[in-house]
Parts: structure tokens; C-alpha cells; sequence
């Protein structure tokens, strides 16, 4: 299979494309979202001994959602950079230590998405969190035990990704 044309059906806060996909002798007609490149981080405040994760209003879900922390990475920047950036912004904490996880595909089937997920140790709140009032966010910070932590029923995948790594490591 071959993409041998692309063409924007919406350019607004996320992009719709359209694509035409060369089969052999066929060529098929298929759209993709492509909301960019995120990153997620499952964070351990190593003083509180807790993680700390994250509740708000998901569209998607159409309900208020509780996650890891997460974020768009912003033009070329760097995971690591965006991550950090991210945990301050919701959490109010400078990051000590980063680690990846894994680098995924949510939705590989229509959705161009990549999420780099980390595991990141803080010990400092050197900020208010609850994320950006121009951004429209309005995040409350969760805290959980690791007992806590993996008795929750998440339904947000990439939580439940970090979560899993969380109950191995242990």
C-alpha cells in the first residue's frame, strides 16, 4: 500500500485529511485525524511517596476523566521538553528524573496520533498547577497510592498503559 495523495478536509484546532491509498490495481478513498504529537507522563512525588495524575473535562469521553498528565508537544520541540512543560503547567512540579515508557500509536487504524508516555520523579511544587487559563484547562491534580493506583478502573488508555508499567516495576 501506497499514499499517493493528500488533501485537508478541516484545518481548525485538530486536521482531518483525506487520503487516496494505492492497493495493487485498487485505489482506496480513507481519512485520518491527525490531532499532532503528545506526551504523557505517570508522576511519583518521591517526598509524598504518591503519584500524582490528573482530572478534567475530556471531549472525547464527554465527561471529566482522571489520567496521567499529558499534552501536545508544540512544533519541533522535544518530548522531554514538552513533558516537562506539561507537568508543570498541571501539576505545579519541576521534574527530577524523566523515563520512557513507550511510544505509541492510540488509534493507528484512522488516527495519525503518537504519544510518547514517561514515568517522571518530582520531589519540588514550585507552581500553582491546575494548567493554562488561555488554554482553557482547568485540571485537578489527583493523588494515589500505588495500592490506590492500580486498584482505580481507569479508561483512558495511555493511563492504563502506565499503570501496567507501574504494577511490573513494583
Amino acid at each position: 500500500m501506497e499514499i499517493i495523495s493528500r488533501e485537508t478536509a478541516y484545518d481548525g484546532h485538530y486536521k482531518l485529511k483525506l487520503l487516496t491509498v494505492q492497493d495493487g490495481d485498487k485505489q482506496l478513498k480513507r481519512e485520518r485525524f491527525e490531532p499532532g504529537t503528545a506526551v504523557a507522563a505517570l508522576v511519583w512525588d518521591t517526598k509524598q511517596e504518591r503519584y500524582l495524575l490528573t482530572r478534567q473535562y475530556r471531549i472525547g469521553a464527554e465527561a471529566e476523566i482522571v489520567e496521567i498528565a499529558a499534552g501536545m508537544v508544540d512544533g519541533d520541540e522535544a518530548p522531554e521538553v514538552a513533558i516537562r512543560r506539561e507537568i508543570q503547567e498541571e501539576l505545579g512540579y519541576d521534574v527530577d528524573q524523566l523515563e520512557q515508557i513507550a511510544r505509541i500509536y492510540p488509534s493507528p487504524g484512522a488516527n495519525a496520533e503518537v504519544i510518547t508516555i514517561f514515568f517522571a520523579e518530582v520531589s519540588n511544587k514550585s507552581g500553582k498547577g491546575g494548567g493554562l487559563e488561555e488554554e482553557n484547562e482547568k485540571i485537578e491534580p489527583v493523588v494515589f497510592t500505588h495500592e490506590q493506583l492500580v486498584a482505580e478502573q481507569f479508561e483512558d488508555a495511555k493511563t492504563l498503559i502506565a499503570v501496567q508499567w507501574a504494577q511490573l516495576r513494583k
